[in-house]
């Protein structure tokens, strides 16, 4: 008889802009780069280029102290976002 194989379901991962370490995409939050500007995409589906953050604020202020965001965007990232950011991470904790 012949043996069933079960097909191991693949889990994507993706690392963290803040504290590097490579998680599952599903944990985490998408940053993306737009023609419009820098957003957080709550889907996971907008188009744009993306940056992966843990949802915890230590992540962020990491992400924010070593310019996590400015060297995945490769762009001069304003203050003003930060804020931005934090306002709208705080919807995820």
């Amino acid at each position: 008889m012949a043996k069933e194989i079960k097909a191991v379901k693949k889990i994507p991962t993706r690392q963290c802009i803040g504290c590097k370490e490579m998680k599952a995409k599903k944990d985490m939050l998408r940053i993306i780069k737009t023609d419009d500007g820098i957003e957080l995409d709550a889907s996971g589906r907008k188009n744009g280029r993306g940056a992966y953050i843990c949802k915890n604020k230590e992540c962020l202020k990491l992400a924010i102290k070593t310019k996590g965001l400015e060297r995945s965007f490769k762009t001069k990232v304003d203050d003003n976002l930060f804020d931005e950011l934090e306002k709208e991470f705080e919807q995820f904790e």
